[in-house]
């Protein structure tokens, strides 16, 4: 059964666009801000962290979306390890999860949902943590995803605030899940290009343990929705830096590039630069201002270090199986006058 025959949009390219959500969250209340509370709302961060005592802190995060492909056990797996990625990008551990199910029941068979629901206890498996329990209600399209929680010491917090001028910019992974996802919705995707797609999207960002234990690494984000361009720019607007990006040195799927330039791109791009295109410089092709725009399901961990730092990173990103990642730009204070922005 085809799931997403039920989804107006797919994986994390059904999140709201950036400029809309920024309206919203506007006009939300402030709660409350106990000090125990070390990262909440302020900079659009992956995660919530909570310092439970001198030596943890606890990481608390949830993500959930229709589908992006139609196999019910290929989409539990996408959407669990894009849940657990914002607590890896913290510098966290996870330690369980809750499931958020909500599906048309009268429409879908009872073995396709519990496909749904291994696909993702696979991947926590994986991760080495248990689904302790969760929620389900009866809705029009198929959702489904995960509430992580996880540990991390409240030194080793890595924030996707923090970058500092002169830093680097390292990328582990390629861009392009999302046009994948577009060229497979309209039939143009084969059997390789899926099984890449399957590569990217269900590879945990593990990795972000061992980057938040090298000195000189700053500031970490990972790479969803809102694309690269987005969570570059939430990062340097957390920091009051700017950003220069090489995009001869930006990790592609090589798939993914050939079908931007034949025009096979997301609706989601469009709505990304939108959102921000303002706050971006841009001198390059339309095609590949796609790939920066292209939301991201399960996208890779973006990291700002200083350039000493740079070899560790790339090794620890190399060495757990990254082996696109590259080092793509720098950050840098912007010049006077001039408000934060990207380059490319």
């Amino acid at each position: 059964m085809a799931l997403t025959q039920f989804s107006h949009g797919g994986g994390c390219g059904c999140k709201i666009a950036p400029g809309l959500l920024a309206e919203i969250l506007a006009r939300a209340p402030q709660g409350l801000v106990p000090p125990e509370l070390l990262v909440g709302t302020e900079t659009s961060d992956d995660a919530a962290v909570y310092r439970l005592n001198a030596t943890q802190a606890l990481v608390a995060t949830t993500d959930f979306f229709t589908p992006i492909v139609d196999d019910a056990f290929d989409f539990g797996r996408i959407a669990a390890t894009n849940a657990l990625s914002d607590i890896y990008a913290m510098g966290g551990t996870p330690i369980m999860a809750l499931a958020l199910v909500g599906m048309p029941i009268a429409k879908l068979p009872p073995e396709v949902i519990g496909q749904v629901l291994a696909g993702g206890a696979a991947v926590c498996r994986e991760a080495g943590i248990p689904i302790a329990g969760g929620h389900s209600i009866d809705v029009l399209e198929p959702i489904y995803g995960l509430v992580g929680l996880g540990l991390v010491h409240p030194d080793k917090v890595r924030r996707n605030a923090d970058a500092r001028p002169g830093d680097v910019l390292v990328l582990g992974k390629p861009l392009g899940v999302g046009i994948l996802s577009a060229a497979l919705k309209k039939g143009l995707l084969d059997a390789a290009g899926y099984a890449e797609m399957l590569h990217h999207t269900t590879q945990l960002n593990k990795v972000g343990i061992a980057l938040a234990q090298i000195d000189g690494l700053h500031a970490m984000t990972d790479v969803t929705g809102f694309g690269l361009a987005g969570h570059l720019l939430e990062m340097c607007r957390g920091a009051g830096l700017s950003a220069q990006v090489d995009t001869s040195a930006l990790p592609l799927i090589a798939s993914a590039a050939a079908f931007a330039q034949q025009g096979v791109v997301t609706g989601a791009s469009a709505r990304n630069w939108d959102g921000y295109g303002g706050q971006v410089h841009w001198r390059g092709a339309d095609w590949l201002k796609a790939l920066i725009t292209d939301p991201q399901t399960s996208g890779g961990l973006l990291v700002s270090c200083n350039p000493e730092a740079a070899p560790a990173v790339l090794a620890a990103f190399h060495q757990a199986g990254f082996a696109q990642a590259a080092q793509i730009g720098r950050m840098h204070t912007p010049a006077p006058g001039e408000s934060v922005a990207l380059a490319f």
